[in-house]
């Protein structure tokens, strides 16, 4: 095994190779460049061909393992192992076993099509998932030889191909392939977001001496797979590829999924109903022996009042629901639910937890203001920083700039230059000195060069003697303008510097001396004026600001070469600052998510200034921010209690991450994480609802259960709002299925003792549960009202159980007048002779109470056409089947027209009362919500 910073034990070792540790005995963390070298039997020439060849088929291929996909047996096994539909299974089974062929019949054919359908969804959620997968890079720059004796040469190969001891060469724009340790680099910077969640660039050299106490990703020698190079160039080795790398370890084993919000409501209302339906046959058995004398042969009776309890269309009707959802969130937003209940759980979210870069704000920083030595504003600061980016891009021969160089050159791209410059010579920004110099010869002044140096405020300021209080030279009306890149034509105007006093400055007393000097002059900085400031860049640098600082000084022109050495005994200019700028939708969507009852929480690993200003950029109101230090001095129970009134956790770890995410749930938060890379892998797997955006590396993608567009909260919004409609589709279905079903079961308890026959034959019990059943499924294309996408709405077993049993007191109630009415008008209804009247009369008011109940008790005001038609033809059903030529089968008999008038006037005060009880429950829910609603 190819040597990598600590890794785990248990790989094997190529015997070619020793293989350094983590820590070697010599005390050192790593091994110098010649000693990875010779560890890994390779030299500055890379492997010969025949070697990497033997490497390759001893160590595999260079890609990250992926889970293998579900196989469409395992895949509807799966499905069958949803709690409800054990319930039901087990239901069929009693019903098989008491020889009612026809009730598991039709269980079974519910599980089986139920099934089926969630198991080609998700099928079709994974294979959209799976388009869009990508390498990592697909190719890398490698040097090998055809040969021990031929010179070595670099090409383009697939990243698959590389091997541990490869020496490869990284650009610009590269992502790294594999772990490496750096052997010759040159302004090497990367971006290490997708695994540390940094969003400025790191730079890397080689470095023989590494600090012991630095943990891997600061180690500036080594570079990990996944990270990608801002600026510069350099060459590696390969020290681990594939399964080996850090990036395919962060990668989690397959396991067991972890138990959601999804899981935890289905779970709670299929215990109810199993407790209700352990309950009910016995119930029905010892009533009918107690008072009628009937033994064992009420059990398929009892049976079937057991199986009218279940509502046998909820997996059916809940996974239609969310398949119709789902494929339209794709269909038209781009979002993919890769796990059918995923669609259930982000709509529940009440707290959405996510990074800053790239969903708050832009990928890069953009200019704020430029500001003098004393913190007045300077436009010419802008200019001499423009001057150095453009010509130290030019004259070192950079690929590109990086983002603060672009961003400068953007800013000053609107206005017309006060100076015209010739390049002259320049030193590109090295990390070790941390500053870039451009040597220009300005219009004018020919026998004089000007070094314009920009960088650190800490390694400027180490290398000025004097500061300049503003202003900049006068200069012929006539001159020229920078030559500058030209603005694109829709370039927006960079925002107008703060008049002084401004609140950058605010916090820093003494930052504006009383007496200030005149613009243009040069002053010398003692001791005092630099702790000045450096004190007002901690304070800008704490609002949330990005600094530069600008130094000039003028030179003698000559024709030698200009070094490091040059960059002393520089003029102090001012301060370019820069800020993150806010992504474009992330207010609106911010100020959506707020109406909808999400709060968002932002997880950084950024400075806590910098996420604490651009929240407030985005009006999103940081409070006290809670950095990882803290969160570390807390215990679980304090954590959960902070959590919940803290909007933005910086310096966070993916440790803390996953620990404030635990302590949001624990808090009886649902919980969702937004997150693209390898670092936030284990809060994915913390949160209710793991969500990523396309672009998110492989490993995060595979993991998620949502996956974006793109990286953008808008989306995360249609998915909450889809999310909810689904939810409150199956919450109706629920209510109506559930308060019907009870009252039914109360009134044939109530019957059975009452009556000296069975109030209702088991095959007409089944066939009013089908016809409910099927009219049922039209509630899939119900659309919730608004109310139900204001807040969350989660299944909570409690609330429905109030609810069902509102309901289905009243349910009951007209049942019972029912039974009243065929007892006055149909005297012979309550005696053995006459039992088909009976069942005819309560057949026909079942199912045309279910209908009403199907178009009252939904949530929004007028019912889709598919829930009226469905209603429509259940009460036809009811009113047609106790008549000629069907009524004989089936045991019904037709009624005397007097009893459908009585019957009239019953369903009308059952539908008043309906109203009523609807209106207060819905009070009582709404009174209910305000505390929630209002809380932090």
């Amino acid at each position: 095994m190819a040597w990598a910073p600590d890794r785990p034990t248990g790989h094997a070792r190529p015997p070619t190779a020793r293989v350094p540790t983590a820590r070697r005995p010599d005390g050192r963390a790593d091994p110098t460049a010649l000693e990875a070298l010779r560890d890994l039997a390779s030299g500055p020439r890379g492997l010969t061909e025949a070697e990497a060849e033997e490497r390759l088929a001893r160590h595999g291929e260079n890609t990250i393992p992926g889970r293998r996909p579900a196989s469409w047996p395992r895949r509807y096994a799966r499905a069958l192992r949803d709690p409800f539909t054990a319930v039901l299974l087990v239901l069929g089974l009693v019903s098989a076993l008491v020889s009612a062929w026809g009730t598991a019949c039709v269980i079974t054919v519910l599980v089986l099509v139920s099934s089926a359908l969630r198991s080609r969804t998700e099928y079709q959620a994974d294979r959209s998932a799976d388009g869009l997968r990508h390498l990592v890079a697909a190719t890398a720059t490698v040097r090998r030889r055809a040969g021990p004796a031929a010179a070595p040469r670099f090409r383009e190969i697939p990243v698959e191909l590389l091997v541990p001891g490869d020496v490869i060469r990284l650009g610009p724009g590269d992502v790294v392939p594999a772990d490496v340790r750096l052997l010759r680099a040159q302004n090497l910077a990367l971006h290490q977001a997708p695994l540390t969640g940094e969003s400025v660039p790191v730079p890397k050299r080689p470095d023989d001496s590494p600090p012991q106490t630095a943990g891997p990703y600061q180690r500036a020698h080594l570079c990990f797979q996944g990270s990608s190079v801002a600026s510069g160039s350099g060459t590696a080795l390969v020290t681990a590829t594939g399964a080996h790398t850090r990036f395919a370890r962060a990668y989690p084993a397959p396991g067991r999924r972890r138990e959601s919000a999804f899981d935890r409501a289905v779970n709670g209302i299929s215990w109810m109903l199993v407790r209700f339906m352990l309950l009910i046959p016995p119930l029905v058995l010892l009533a009918d022996a107690a008072v009628r004398g009937r033994g064992l042969e009420t059990l398929p009776f009892a049976v079937a009042v057991a199986v009218g309890l279940t509502p046998e269309m909820l997996p059916v009707v809940v996974t239609t629901v969310l398949a119709r959802k789902a494929a339209a969130l794709a269909r038209e937003h781009g979002v993919i639910v890769r796990w059918l209940p995923a669609l259930h759980n982000i709509g529940a979210i009440d707290v959405l937890c996510t990074d800053k870069t790239g969903t708050l704000t832009c990928d890069r920083p953009v200019y704020d203001t430029a500001l003098d030595a004393y913190g007045r504003p300077d436009p010419d600061v802008l200019h001499w920083a423009a001057v150095n980016s453009l010509w130290t891009l030019q004259l070192a021969d950079l690929p590109a700039p990086d983002a603060l160089d672009e961003a400068v050159l953007d800013a000053a791209a609107p206005y017309a230059a006060h100076h015209a410059c010739d390049g002259v010579a320049a030193l590109p920004f090295d990390p070790v000195r941390r500053l870039a110099t451009a040597v220009v010869r300005r219009a004018g002044h020919r026998d004089r060069h000007t070094l314009v140096v920009k960088g650190s405020v800490e390694e400027v300021l180490a290398r000025c003697t004097r500061l300049r209080a503003g202003g900049a030279p006068e200069v012929e009306p006539s001159a020229p303008e920078l030559p500058l890149p030209d603005a694109p034509s829709a370039h927006p105007a960079p925002p107008e510097p703060p008049a002084p006093g401004t609140p950058y400055l605010a916090a820093v007393p003494g930052a504006v001396p009383a007496a200030l000097p005149a613009t243009g002059a040069e002053l010398d900085l003692d001791a005092a004026g630099r702790e000045r400031l450096l004190a007002l860049a901690a304070a800008l640098s704490a609002q949330g600001l990005r600094l530069l600082a600008v130094a000039l000084a003028e030179r003698p022109a000559r024709t030698g070469a200009y070094g490091p050495a040059d960059e002393q005994g520089l003029a102090f200019a001012g301060f370019v600052v820069l800020r993150d700028a806010p992504a474009d939708t992330a207010a609106d969507a911010l100020t959506a998510l707020a109406g909808r009852g999400v709060a968002v929480k932002v997880l950084t690993g950024d400075h806590p200034g910098t996420a604490a200003r651009v929240c407030r950029d985005l009006g999103l109101a940081p409070g006290r921010v809670l950095t990882g230090d803290r969160i570390d001095a807390m215990d679980d129970a304090a954590l959960a209690r902070r959590a919940e009134h803290t909007a933005v956790f910086a310096r966070c770890t993916p440790q803390h991450k996953v620990r404030v995410v635990r302590a949001l749930r624990a808090a009886g938060h649902t919980t969702g994480f937004l997150g693209d890379g390898v670092n936030d892998l284990p809060a994915l797997h913390a949160a209710d609802v793991g969500i990523c955006p396309r672009d998110a590396v492989d490993v995060t993608r595979e993991a998620a259960d949502v996956v974006l567009a793109a990286k953008d909260l808008t989306a995360i919004d249609h998915a909450v709002t889809a999310g909810r409609h689904a939810t409150g589709t199956i919450a109706t279905y629920l209510r109506i299925a559930l308060s019907s079903n009870l009252g039914n079961v109360i009134a044939m308890l109530a019957a059975g003792v009452l009556l000296p026959f069975l109030p209702m034959l088991p095959a007409q019990v089944l066939l009013q549960n089908l016809c409910f059943d099927a009219a049922q499924l039209a509630l899939a294309h119900d659309q919730p009202g608004p109310a139900a996408l204001r807040r969350p709405t989660p299944l909570r077993t409690r609330d429905f159980l109030r609810f069902i049993t509102a309901f289905g007191l009243v349910n009951a109630a007209a049942d019972l007048a029912t039974f009243a009415a065929l007892a006055l008008l149909v005297p012979d209804s309550v005696h053995a002779s006459g039992q088909s009247a009976f069942h005819s009369g309560w057949f026909t008011e079942n199912l045309i109470t279910q209908a009403l109940v199907m178009v009252l008790l939904r949530g929004g005001n007028r019912a889709p056409a598919p829930i009226r038609t469905a209603a429509a033809a259940l009460a036809m059903i009811g009113l047609l089947l106790p008549l000629p030529p069907l009524a004989g089968a089936l045991g019904l008999t037709t009624l005397p027209p007097a009893y459908y008038l009585l019957l009239s006037a019953i369903l009308a005060v059952y539908a008043a009362v309906l109203l009523a009880t609807k209106s207060r429950a819905a009070r009582l829910r709404s009174d209910g919500a305000r505390p929630a609603d209002a809380r932090p």
